[in-house]
């Protein structure tokens, strides 16, 4: 199957899936890792096909919407692809990508390594940093119903990976869980330049954050 037709297929498939889907893991993050990813992917040797097609399956069942259930993702993604013919290496390393991709609280090593999952990873954790990275944050509190911020509840972090699953924690301790950690966990050059920017952007927000919320602004 031609590649440009795979992706377009691809593309519909995931709108189609995520349509009810809460709104920073919607289609329009998958679209935004899309993006992040072919912007990296220009400026590394790589497999530019793979890194199209696991930027767009990379969330297609989120374990955090499926009870934890960390299987949903690749077993859906793997049916998918196999239904439209394509080679099993390739399916292998797609869905090998999708396995190792999420952050899990930061203490899990990855099983795989190459370089489209270091494109892959480093798109999906921009998007979760800098203005989007923040809006998504708070959507994703106000969805679980978890209070803006508790001064005498800190961040935990040393949390395993199932506390980190089971967090429900206010939702500004996840700048300190996760997101002001992501900066120095990228793996491409051109990840590492567009995270910098990211990140002092959200210690500028927390800076506004708690002078506001303490009455000194």
């Amino acid at each position: 199957m031609e590649s440009t037709t795979l992706i377009d297929k691809t593309i519909v498939f995931v709108k189609t899936t995520l349509a009810q889907a809460e709104g920073g893991h919607d289609w329009f993050h998958i679209e935004r890792v899309y993006k992040n990813a072919l912007l990296i992917a220009a400026t590394e040797t790589c497999n530019v096909a793979i890194v199209q097609l696991a930027a767009l399956l990379h969330d297609i069942a989120d374990s955090k919407f499926h009870d934890g259930d960390e299987t949903i993702g690749p077993k859906t993604a793997r049916i998918f692809l196999e239904a439209e013919n394509v080679t099993p290496e390739t399916i292998d390393h797609v869905i090998a990508i999708i396995e190792n991709i999420s952050f899990k609280g930061g203490r899990v090593e990855r099983k795989f390594s190459s370089i489209e999952l270091d494109i892959v990873q480093d798109a999906d954790r921009l998007d979760a940093i800098g203005a989007i990275g923040i809006a998504r944050t708070f959507n994703y509190g106000g969805f679980k119903n978890r209070a803006l911020y508790h001064p005498e509840i800190a961040p935990n972090l040393t949390m395993t990976k199932e506390e980190y699953k089971n967090n429900e924690a206010p939702t500004i301790n996840h700048f300190y869980e996760k997101l002001l950690l992501l900066k120095d966990k990228m793996n491409t050059q051109t990840g590492k330049q567009i995270a910098q920017e990211r990140h002092r952007y959200m210690e500028d927000f927390l800076e506004q954050f708690y002078a506001e919320w303490e009455g000194r602004k």
